[in-house]
Formats: structure tokens, C-alpha cells, sequence
């Protein structure tokens, strides 16, 4: 049952809609809830109806959610994707009008660093890289061609970053194909320039959502106001206070900009809160209300109010995480809590090691997110490249991998002979090797190696005009010589089906669509994300603050929590503080019933002891919703009690064993 402003921000389908949701409050129904109002009253039909959110794994959820809501063909209708998997329907479609030919890639994180390292200087160093990089991204969020970022260049570095983004688009459209960012930046120059072509997307979205919407950047905002137009059919869903992603560009100043852009704009504020105990909350308002609010929020919540929240003062981070994991131990032998129950949160990812350690000490299962990311798989990565190789004959980066996955004896060498013959005749790479008279000035055994690996191919991408994408990732992992080339490689059967079921895995990532064809297998494989791996199974979670947005747990330890670590040093110099405490708030608010707050008194570095100072965040949480270690010492004296019952239980246990 929908609470009152719930209901309200359901049955607002007039003119722009802000539904300020704070954490736990119930967001993700009150949009499941109003796309089944919007479809069942008749107002828009589904087909019309697109809600966009963030990330692949949260559209997967909320499409779930509405088919469950929605039954029959209406819920296969609707548009519930992330912005950049609508930037590359409108991309898809209007291809021709953006330059692009059907079938273009979509480079990921490592295509344009191999790029732009190749368009750099011989010898230039990976920070380099990653620095150009970043400033040729910016300038994309900010929906900047390269001659408009060389237009607001400010610097050599700048001017010299705008220079190397005009080459790296050439050489994109060489390779027919765009990057991450081009997937909204293209679209967006689209709709703003062309009349006809933001009619028809007018017509086409009839209605938008869109969720976390304090996380859009200035060109997906943009692309919001292209597409909703002067009547603003659309309801917005965010929250300023859990606004933590500005180092990547995202504005939360876009929901006050609503408000002058939209001056029909409805604010609805949702501030019942449905995860939290009462402490929890009263903690999380105070911290939060030292940052300014244009449109001020508290949340409350019918729960009780729960234990105090912990506050440890620790030796150092050794000291620390043996304390959280002893914790820990007592927890599960407590309250019969399952592992998955529990979350370690830190500000960086180094702060992992020592919990590491002394989780493995105690033989408690943990799953560190951030880990090796399944799509960064050796094998992985091989498949897809040969997916978009299938998808796009001119993406050279795919053919590259995809002609040595597995080795058939087409060597770096040959590589090389064969891109001066491509270059000469101006064709993508892929295309030279199925060149009959090309391929006839290449060494007798590699051009027969090239026939061979031509042959897979066009047999493959026959079978991608019939086969939806699952069943043809599952037939190339066999046709291409993948599998077999992995149990050659695997020194034991074990790491052999470890590696097998990777590639399986991969197949499953692509269920779900129907049709078939290398313009659907393009778009899987764009919506395909480093963050989108499986449920953990039941093992602690270990993950930064920045990762645990959008989540929640019974049992939650926020560690580190001194003034340089969180706030974070850097933070402080530049004045961003206000973002420091939304992370923090964030991470208070993730705990459903209890909470732990430890800071270290010292550090080491560089071989020196360094003191620290517990974090400035700590004084503004209200001391009467903590229990600081020392402070209570009933409290202290009770808890110590109950620990050593336990303990002797566990010795009888043992004993009678």
C-alpha cells in the first residue's frame, strides 16, 4: 500500500514531476508503480512509456518488477534501459544522420586508452594516457565537439587534449565506430539540431522516468530536456543528499535546474523511511543537515529505534579489522545471521587488505567488490571480440584480438605486413584479410591461417542473422576454437571448467532478446557492464562507500573513519566536503539495524608512524544515538558477559564433540 505522497507522485501524470525520495524510502516502487498507472489508466501506452535509470543491473531489476506488475504484452513494450542504451537505440536507428554506417561498435574503456596511446607520442607514460583520456571524456559529458573544446580550452594541457580529440574521432569514424560517451553526446547533437528528428523522438517517448536523477550529468540533462520538450511529460526521481559521483561528472545541481527550466515543475517529497531504525535516521538527518538544502528533507521512519550505533577507537587498521571481524563472529553466532547479511564499507579500496587478513584468519567468507571484473576475463574478453568483430567487419581493434583467439599462426609479424597492405588499399583490417589478392602477398601459411579464420567468421555471422544473441555466443564459443584452445591451455580439468563456465556464463549474460541479427547482437553487447556480476552468494560484503549506493544490510562497519581518509585529504584542499558527508550519509544509511563507526589512532606511511585525528564527521552525529567504546561502562560490562557465555558455550559444544 502506497503511504500518502507516494500515492501522490503516482497520480501526477500533468506537466514535470521532482519526487525527492530520500534513502529507503521506497523510490523504485513509487516508479514501477506509475509506469502501471500510466498504462492501465490509459494515459500513454506502454510502448510510448520510457523509464531510464543508471546502471544495467537496476533496469534489469525494475524490468523484472514492472513485468510482474504489468502481465502480457504491455510490459514488452516499454523502455526501461540506462541512458546510454537509449542514446544507442536512437544511435541505431538514426545512424545515417550521425555519420555512422549499421553495425558500429561501441569501444569500450580499453579500446580508447589503446587509441589514444597509439595517437600519443612513442614511450608516453599510462598516467599520461589516462589523463588525456579523461579530459577528451569531460569534454564529451559536456557535449563538446572537438572544435567547441578547443574553443573553451583554458590551458596547453586543454588545447593539446581538444587537438588529440579530433584525431582520436577520426579515428573513431575510421573504425566506424563510438565510444561510451559518444553514446550520449551523438544523440544529443542530434535532437538539439535536427527539428524533424526531435519530433519524431518526441513522439516516439511520450512519457520519461527517470531515477537517481541527482547522478546525471550536463549532457544526459540535456538529452532529458531534448527529448521531454517544452510540456515536460516527465517525473524525475532523486535525491540531493546522496549526490557522491561529481569526480565523474555527474551535476546534482541538475534538480534545481529543473525548477528554472520547468517553472510547472511539482516537487513531492517522499521522507517515510522503510530500511532504517529510528537511530540510524536521527544520526543520518544531523550529519546531513549540515549541508545546504534548496529543498530540505527528514526522514522518519514506524521502526523502533534500535541499538545505539558503535563507535571503536582502534590501535590501527591491523587492530581495527580484527575487532570487526571478531564482531563479526559474535554476530552470526548471536542472531543466526547469514554472511550476506553483513557489509564492511571503507573509503578506498587499499583500506581492504588488513579485513582481508583477518577475515581469512577467522574463516569467514567475504566477497570483495572491485575485484578482477568477470569482464576482463582472458576468455571473456576473447568472445567479445569476436561478438563485435561479427557485429562490425571494420572494428580493427576486435579483428586484432579476435584473429589470434585462439593462435592459428597469424603472428605480429604478419599483423604488421597486412596493416601496410590495408592502408594502402584504405580498408578496415578485417576487410584486407578476406581480400583474395592481398592476402596472396602475405607468407603461404598465414594467408591459409587467415582463409580458415575468414571462413568461421562469415559461417558465424550467418548464424547471427537467425540465432538470438545467447545461442550465438554459445556456438561461437565452440566454432571459433575457443573452448578448445582453453582446455590446451589449462594445466587440469578444474581450471579448464572454471574458464568454461566463464564463457557459459557470458552466453547467459545475452538471454532475454528475441530477435536476432548483428544490430541486436551490437546492442547486447553495449548493455553489457563491468558491474553487472552475479549475486555474491552468502559471504560478507567488502566494497567502497561510493559502491554500496542503492544497497542495503542488517549489519554494517564503516571503517576508517578519520579526517584526511573521510573526509578524504583531497577533499578538504579543495573544498568539497559537502560531497565527503553525502558519502558518508550514504554509508550510514545502508545499515537496517545496526551500525559501526571505527577509526584508528594511527597509520603507518612510508616507514613512519603517522597520528590520527578521528574524523570531523563523528561530532556531528548526535552523541545520544552512540555508544562510544569506554563511555557506557554497563553497557561495556553487559556485552563482555554475554560474549563469554557464548564462548563457553562454544568450548561445551567442542568438548562434547
Amino acid at each position: 500500500m502506497l503511504n500518502p505522497p507516494q500515492r501522490a507522485a503516482v497520480l501526477h501524470t500533468d506537466g514535470p514531476l521532482l519526487v525527492l525520495a530520500g534513502a529507503g524510502s521506497g523510490k523504485t516502487r513509487v516508479i514501477v508503480e506509475k509506469i502501471a498507472h500510466l498504462v492501465q489508466s490509459g494515459r500513454y501506452p506502454a510502448k510510448r512509456i520510457a523509464a531510464i535509470t543508471f546502471t544495467n543491473k537496476s533496469a534489469r531489476e525494475m524490468r523484472e518488477r514492472v513485468a510482474r506488475r504489468i502481465k502480457g504484452e504491455a510490459a514488452q513494450e516499454l523502455t526501461v534501459c540506462t541512458f546510454h542504451a537509449l542514446g544507442l537505440k536512437i544511435a541505431q536507428i538514426d545512424h545515417a544522420k550521425l555519420g555512422l554506417r549499421r553495425g558500429f561498435s561501441i569501444f569500450d574503456a580499453d579500446d580508447s586508452s589503446a587509441q589514444i596511446k597509439d595517437l600519443l607520442p612513442a614511450g608516453s607514460k599510462p598516467d599520461a594516457i589516462e589523463a588525456m583520456k579523461q579530459l577528451i571524456s569531460r569534454a564529451k559529458n559536456a557535449a563538446l565537439s572537438p572544435e567547441q573544446a578547443l574553443d573553451a580550452a583554458r590551458s596547453p594541457r586543454e588545447r593539446e587534449a581538444a587537438a588529440l580529440y579530433a584525431r582520436y574521432q577520426q579515428r573513431l569514424a575510421a573504425f566506424n565506430a563510438v565510444d561510451f560517451d559518444d553514446l550520449i553526446r551523438l544523440p544529443l547533437h542530434l535532437l538539439e539540431t535536427d527539428a524533424e528528428a526531435r519530433a519524431v523522438w518526441r513522439e516516439r517517448i511520450g512519457y520519461l522516468l527517470v531515477d537517481e536523477c541527482q547522478d546525471s550529468n550536463d549532457a544526459q540533462y540535456r538529452l532529458l530536456k531534448a527529448l521531454a520538450g517544452e510540456a515536460g511529460q516527465f517525473t524525475c526521481v532523486g535525491d540531493d543528499d546522496q549526490s557522491i559521483y561529481a569526480w565523474r561528472g555527474a551535476n546534482p545541481e541538475n534538480l534545481l535546474t529543473l525548477g528554472s527550466d520547468f517553472p510547472a515543475l511539482k516537487i513531492i517529497k517522499l521522507e517515510q523511511n522503510y530500511r532504517c531504525s529510528n537511530r540510524v535516521l536521527r544520526a543520518a538527518n544531523a550529519l546531513i543537515a549540515h549541508n545546504p538544502h534548496e529543498h530540505p528533507k527528514t526522514l522518519w521512519s514506524d521502526a523502533a529505534d534500535g541499538e545505539r550505533i558503535r563507535v571503536w577507537e582502534c590501535r590501527d587498521a591491523a587492530h581495527e579489522a580484527d575487532k570487526v571481524a571478531a564482531e563479526l563472529q559474535f554476530i552470526a553466532r548471536k542472531h543466526e545471521a547469514p554472511w550476506s547479511e553483513c557489509c564492511i564499507l571503507f573509503r578506498g579500496n587499499h583500506q581492504s587488505r588488513a579485513l582481508e587478513k583477518a577475515l581469512q584468519l577467522l574463516r569467514i567468507p567475504y566477497h570483495l567488490s572491485g575485484g578482477t571484473a568477470f569482464l576482463d576475463r582472458g576468455e571473456v574478453k576473447d568472445a567479445l571480440a569476436w561478438l563485435r568483430l561479427l557485429a562490425n567487419p571494420d572494428d580493427d581493434a576486435a579483428f586484432l584480438r579476435a584473429v589470434q583467439a585462439p593462435n592459428r599462426g597469424v603472428g605480429a609479424t604478419t599483423l604488421a605486413k597486412l596493416g601496410e597492405l590495408a592502408a594502402h588499399a584504405h580498408l578496415p583490417l578485417a576487410r584486407a584479410a578476406e581480400s583474395i589478392s592481398l592476402c596472396k602477398q602475405l607468407p603461404a601459411r598465414s594467408g591459409n591461417a587467415l582463409q580458415g579464420f575468414n571462413d568461421s567468421v562469415h559461417s558465424l555471422r550467418k548464424a547471427a542473422h537467425v540465432l538470438p544473441p545467447a545461442e550465438l555466443v554459445r556456438k561461437l564459443n565452440e566454432a571459433s576454437g575457443l573452448l578448445a584452445a582453453l582446455r590446451v591451455q589449462c594445466k587440469n580439468e578444474a581450471q579448464f571448467q572454471v574458464r568454461r563456465r566463464n564463457l557459459d556464463e557470458l552466453a547467459d549474460w545475452f538471454d532475454g532478446p528475441k530477435t536476432s541479427g548483428p544490430g541486436e547482437l551490437a546492442a547486447a553487447l553495449a548493455l553489457l557492464s563491468h558491474a553487472d556480476k552475479g549475486d555474491a552468494g552468502n559471504q560478507v560484503r567488502l566494497m567502497s562507500l561510493h559502491a554500496a549506493k542503492g544497497l542495503e544490510f542488517r549489519f554494517v562497519f564503516i571503517v576508517g573513519v578519520e579526517d584526511g581518509n573521510l573526509p578524504h585529504e583531497a577533499s578538504l584542499e579543495e573544498g568539497r566536503i559537502d560531497e565527503e558527508r553525502r558519502l558518508f550519509y550514504v554509508g550510514i544509511t545502508r545499515a537496517k539495524e545496526r551500525l559501526w563507526l571505527s577509526h584508528a589512532k594511527e597509520a603507518q606511511r612510508w616507514g613512519d608512524k603517522l597520528r590520527l585525528k578521528p574524523s570531523r564527521f563523528l561530532d556531528e552525529l548526535p552523541a545520544a544515538e552512540l555508544q562510544r567504546d569506554g563511555a557506557d561502562p554497563v553497557a561495556d560490562a553487559e556485552n563482555k558477559q554475554e560474549r563469554r557465555r557464548m564462548a563457553i558455550e562454544d568450548i561445551r559444544a567442542l568438548l562434547a564433540k
